[in-house]
């Protein structure tokens, strides 16, 4: 069988590890399943949902209307189908609804199905797999395929989470809870998220159901549902504290204490590749079953960490999120304008991905001081250090994007540039809340009990307050950046502070309106409810 005319998928390309000491060919008959994505049968126009229009004037999607009209067209899938089956691979699953077809067959079988070589790394983290040079496909599908992922083995996101450091802690904080912090940021009254459904999306990491029942009984909120999901080989797989089961447990608690009337929906990935992040997210979105109405993500890395197919692909994800009604919150990043630890920054500024998507309502975080049930001050959240052997160091992502462009919501502001190409983009982050690990959140993993931050903390916070919004308003609230730009008066404006990084100060400067460190501001919950009833 002749071989076919191959075209590059379009899209940046992953640069190879930092640090490479030997390169060598992956083990070829090494078995991997992979993840095949297709284009939709009809573009979305995401024109009105995306604007000022109120919730309440919003016609979204249901399940089934998004999957026949802008899923994937089954012919496309037959035809890639066809194709892959003449190279020896099994297909595993095909779902038009997805757009998503999942492949498996060895390392040679794929190098020869999409003309691409798969090779090992070995570099100062250890050892990885990728791709030598881009991932090809035929030219009669080069229209239809959008994207191919699980070549690649490196992680694309870490956790945004920041434990407290021994040596800053006041000797009696214990952390507050999203009860508390609710409190202190006028949080509607009256709702406890009856009725919605928040999904929690991790990759890796686990809860224990006894945990959460000590935590909510000692803090005097009521035990909220709590369901884990497994996607692909993810399972719900709790550890020690020190892994990524502290993320899982401060985004279910903060969100449960915030709304415990409200279902959680926890969609455990396998990992945290390329290939495991697209699978999960886009699960959810895509669960009718769940149906869940707001999304949080704390997990994330720099847009340089991954290939442009993959940031496409997972923008083309949240659109459909946008479509259904969906609002999607995720954490912009621990490590400042930097968004890269001090052992690994290259001196640049950079944002995290996805909250640079423009789809998405990304989250930075603030360091707040309180008398009583108020709170008196509050700053950028940042522990800038020098020295590139301590690794804690933690500041609120933000900044402006290389990847996507000045959204329209964004178009009336004053966006500084891009501190390190000059460049414009969309700015990052939209919003803020309390993410200091030194005023943060009282958490409980694995038996133990800390306070912990990060705008890992503001994701689920957000998220909670969406669900006690749709509540009110009877109504989702969806895509709603547009409408927080068009009132500000809907945050509180955070002015002091930067995130700027190193000894160089690299980065940005908060003050009056958006700013790249805590976007338009923290929350006044009463008054985002008002301007989202108009």
């Amino acid at each position: 069988m002749p071989k076919p005319n191959f075209v590059s998928l379009p899209g940046r390309q992953r640069p190879p590890p930092r640090g490479i000491r030997s390169v060598g060919r992956a083990d070829a008959a090494r078995r991997l399943r992979i993840s095949i994505f297709v284009r939709r049968r009809e573009p979305l126009d995401l024109a009105g949902l995306a604007s000022t229009m109120l919730p309440q004037s919003r016609i979204y999607f249901s399940h089934l209307e998004l999957a026949t009209s802008h899923g994937g067209d089954p012919k496309d899938l037959a035809l890639v189908e066809d194709y892959v089956r003449s190279c020896g691979l099994t297909v595993v699953e095909s779902n038009f609804v997805r757009r998503r077809m999942v492949v498996e067959g060895t390392i040679a079988q794929l190098e020869d199905a999409f003309d691409v070589e798969v090779v090992r790394w070995e570099h100062e983290l250890g050892v990885s797999q990728g791709c030598n040079g881009p991932v090809r496909v035929p030219a009669t599908l080069g229209a239809i395929v959008t994207g191919v992922f699980g070549l690649d083995d490196r992680p694309v996101a870490s956790s945004h989470l920041r434990r407290l450091k021994k040596k800053a802690a006041a000797p009696s904080f214990a952390g507050y809870t999203g009860e508390q912090v609710a409190g202190f940021y006028d949080f509607p009254a009256g709702v406890d998220g009856t009725g919605q459904v928040i999904g929690i999306i991790e990759l890796g990491g686990g809860f224990r159901p006894a945990d959460l029942t000590t935590y909510f009984s000692e803090i005097g909120v009521p035990l909220p549902s709590v369901t884990a999901v497994g996607v692909g080989a993810g399972t719900n797989d709790p550890t020690t504290a020190e892994g990524a089961d502290g993320e899982v447990m401060l985004d279910i608690e903060v969100a449960g204490a915030v709304a415990p009337g409200a279902k959680i929906v926890v969609y455990f990935a396998a990992g945290a590749t390329d290939q495991d992040f697209l699978d999960v997210i886009s699960y959810a979105v895509h669960d009718s079953t769940n149906n869940p109405a707001v999304l949080s993500i704390s997990w994330g890395g720099p847009e340089s960490s991954a290939d442009g197919t993959f940031q496409t692909q997972f923008d083309e994800i949240l659109q459909s999120a946008a479509a259904l009604g969906i609002t999607v919150t995720a954490a912009s990043g621990d490590s400042g304008a930097a968004d890269e630890p001090p052992t690994d920054w290259d001196g640049k500024v950079h944002v995290d991905f996805p909250a640079s998507s423009p789809n998405i309502l990304a989250c930075g975080a603030t360091s707040i001081q309180v008398s009583g049930t108020k709170v008196t001050a509050e700053s950028i959240w940042n522990e800038n250090v020098t020295d590139k052997k301590d690794t804690s160091f933690g500041a609120s992502g933000g900044g402006i994007s290389e990847i996507f462009p000045v959204p329209a919501y964004q178009t009336g502001l004053k966006l500084p540039p891009n501190a390190s190409t000059g460049g414009t983009g969309r700015g990052v982050p939209d919003v803020a809340g309390d993410g200091d690990p030194a005023t943060g959140f009282r958490v409980r993993v694995d038996g133990q009990e800390f306070p912990v931050g990060g705008t890992s903390a503001v994701a689920p916070l957000w998220a909670g307050l969406v669900a006690l919004l749709n509540q009110k308003l009877g109504h989702r609230a969806g895509l709603m950046n547009a409408l927080l730009y068009a009132n500000p008066a809907a945050l509180q404006q955070i002015t002091t502070g930067n995130n700027e990084c190193g000894t160089a100060h690299v980065g940005y400067v908060a003050g009056p309106g958006w700013n790249a460190c805590s976007g338009l501001g923290r929350p006044i919950g009463t008054k985002v409810l008002a301007a989202l009833q108009g």
